[in-house]
């Protein structure tokens, strides 16, 4: 497991499906704790807040990489 994580692509990318799978699991809580389960306003709101969340930290990992080290 070690030496899959060494590149900077392979441990962005399981950062990245760790934050999904934190966000699927929590809407999954939120549905089955939440009295009135999760309506669609609500995912709407979530799924765009994430959404704008990845847009965010991808475009950080490119600019991350275009600067030189």
């Amino acid at each position: 497991m070690r030496r899959l994580l060494e590149s900077d692509r392979a441990f962005y990318y399981a950062v990245g499906l760790f934050t999904l799978g934190i966000f699927v699991g929590g809407l999954a809580l939120l549905a089955a704790t939440s009295p009135d389960g999760v309506g669609s306003r609500e995912l709407v709101g979530f799924s765009v807040g994430f959404l704008l969340f990845i847009l965010v930290y991808f475009v950080s990992m490119t600019i991350y990489r275009m600067v030189p080290a």
